[in-house]
């Protein structure tokens, strides 16, 4: 029997916004990772000065963040009032704030190629906290896949081809503190992903509600963190004085990248 025609159009439209979806998130991410690394490893004026204040991307980041967010319930109706604990939403932010901050962080000693291979790896973390957070259970093949893809990314960081050095930082890179700050981004972000998958289980939460109050408590918090470290102004001078600079952080910032927000554990 010939399949119907409405069938055929319904299935088209789905393979078209399919299409539409991956392409726009594959465009972002290489714009994301390419301002990335060129705000933590590219050197900026006539003296070649570098950005190194990863907490300020983080607020500016948040900030338009929680804008965005806020004028989605509105528009939509929803209610903006917390759904679970703000003790909760907190703990998310706090995570999150470290996660993204040893992402940042870790730009300045390895290359984005090598730390996009790296997140392979998240896996086991999320494993882990998947078994002390929710109670899960894993079978042994699950074990022997994220052992291996740990094994080979670990290969691939720690004995690079020399031609993976970025030309623009030769002389920067650490092998040693660029992982301990994977090993850091990976942990929180494991964590990070599965307490979130914990919130949207337990309470009747609207994506953009928990997208909404963590980076509101985040802005606070990273807020606070430039202010205690005596980063802000430093920051802010930056910007100013190497007005590039500024316009690749306003960019970073207005592409908001899913996953730094609202993570799903990969098993």
């Amino acid at each position: 029997m010939a399949e119907e025609p409405a069938t055929v159009e319904g299935s088209w439209s789905r393979l078209w916004r399919g299409l539409f979806v991956v392409s726009g998130i594959m465009t972002t991410l290489v714009i994301y990772g390419v301002l990335q690394e060129k705000i933590m490893r590219v050197s900026y004026g006539p003296n070649k000065e570098f950005f190194r204040y990863s907490l300020f991307l983080v607020f500016c980041n948040r900030i338009t963040t929680s804008a965005v967010s806020a004028a989605v319930l509105l528009a939509s109706k929803k209610a903006l009032d917390p759904v679970a604990p703000i003790s909760k939403y907190c703990l998310v932010s706090v995570s999150n704030i470290l996660t993204t901050t040893c992402q940042y962080e870790a730009l300045k000693y390895v290359s984005f190629p090598v730390q996009t291979l790296a997140k392979c790896a998240k896996m086991i973390p999320v494993m882990v906290w998947g078994t002390v957070i929710m109670r899960k259970k894993y079978k042994g093949p699950d074990y022997l896949l994220a052992f291996l893809v740990t094994v080979g990314c670990s290969i691939f960081i720690l004995y690079p081809n020399g031609s993976d050095i970025n030309p623009y930082n030769k002389g920067r890179e650490n092998t040693i503190w660029g992982v301990s700050l994977m090993i850091g981004y990976l942990g929180f972000d494991g964590f990070t992903s599965t307490f979130q998958d914990k919130l949207f289980k337990g309470y009747n939460m609207e994506i953009h509600n928990q997208i909404f109050y963590t980076s509101l408590l985040s802005c606070f918090i990273s807020f606070t963190g430039l202010i205690l470290q005596g980063q802000l102004i430093l920051a802010i001078d930056f910007a100013y004085y190497h007005r590039d600079c500024l316009w690749d952080i306003v960019m970073l910032s207005t592409r908001l990248q899913p996953n730094d927000h609202i993570n799903e554990p990969w098993l």
